[in-house]
């Protein structure tokens, strides 16, 4: 356990602040470049789990940098270099107060809300008589207000526009991005054999410009099922085999944990850990089709500051 990186308290040349999210940590330089590092935290139900999984950042890093290299004619993204494995520097974007969520299929959340009798989420209205791990006709967006502490919450493409969080134009314009995102997405997961099942997107604009930030289709941000056996397991309506952060949220369930007030979470052995690190170098080489190189972990910390300065001082 002692290999994961939990924690960052870097000083930048130019450093304005520093935003300490539930997994990243963000330096903003000069309101001019923001330097994303990777921890190796853990959340789940909004909460950060008190163990780090070793190499952890190192898959969210990597994965997401493919990514938005694979999907930068769709739109523009804010990275500018792969600095370390565990770093991505970019532009500097203020970012939109909402995320958006779209679903290809109707499972985790999305699906204990339902079961719970709901037949319209975010504003979008759902069939009766759907199933667990049920394709939907088309992909449906269902986003949710960004929040700094505690639990997301869902809202309505209406709401967002009639409480001024994102104008109707500019709404517009993430809608479309992330449909065409998603799309793309679904693509590249099927050539390596796996179903896209949902994910979320973060914009932010610099100017008049919508940038797509933060990370994408990595298994913090997303939920994969294996292709192979899905129409037999839909079938027989037994659970799908899945690459995502889902069988955390599952184990912490099972051991009486689902982030609510006076809940604790249980504890998490070293071997249980272990596995959770196998399971995301499991996602990355699924789904880059790439063996996982995994970075010496030996002084991470040392490594990371270097990376940044370098970069800062060519740059600044």
């Amino acid at each position: 356990m002692s290999n994961a990186i939990v924690k960052t308290d870097f000083n930048f040349p130019k450093q304005k602040n520093v935003y300490k999210g539930k997994v990243r940590d963000v330096y903003n330089i000069d309101e001019k470049y923001l330097v994303m590092v990777a921890s190796d935290r853990i959340s789940a139900f909004d909460v950060v789990l008190p163990e780090g999984i070793p190499y952890k950042g190192q898959v969210l890093n990597q994965i997401a940098s493919k990514f938005l290299d694979a999907t930068s004619d769709i739109c523009p993204n804010w990275k500018m270099a792969t600095l370390d494995p565990m770093v991505t520097i970019g532009h500097y974007c203020d970012p939109f107060p909402v995320e958006m969520i779209i679903r290809g299929y109707l499972t985790g959340s999305s699906w204990r809300t339902y079961k719970k009798g709901a037949r319209n989420i975010c504003g979008v209205s759902i069939p009766d008589g759907m199933r667990e791990h049920e394709r939907f006709q088309e992909p449906i967006v269902t986003p949710t207000t960004k929040a700094h502490e505690g639990h997301d919450e869902d809202i309505s493409k209406e709401e967002i526009i009639k409480q001024g969080l994102v104008s109707e134009e500019d709404y517009a314009i993430l809608e479309k991005y992330t449909i065409e995102l998603f799309k793309r997405g679904t693509e590249i997961a099927a050539e390596k054999g796996l179903i896209l099942v949902d994910t979320k997107y973060e914009f932010g604009k610099v100017g008049d410009k919508i940038y797509l930030i933060d990370e994408i289709h990595t298994p913090d941000s997303s939920r994969y099922f294996y292709m192979d056996g899905y129409e037999e397991r839909f079938a027989a309506g037994e659970n799908q085999k899945q690459l995502s952060k889902e069988f955390v949220r599952e184990w912490l369930m099972e051991n009486g944990f689902q982030g609510q007030e006076g809940q604790k979470v249980p504890f998490m052995s070293e071997e249980y850990v272990t596995s959770v690190s196998e399971r995301y170098i499991e996602l990355y080489e699924s789904i880059t089709g790439e063996t996982f190189q995994k970075s010496d972990p030996s002084d991470a910390i040392s490594r990371v500051e270097k990376n940044i300065n370098k970069f800062l001082k060519d740059n600044l």
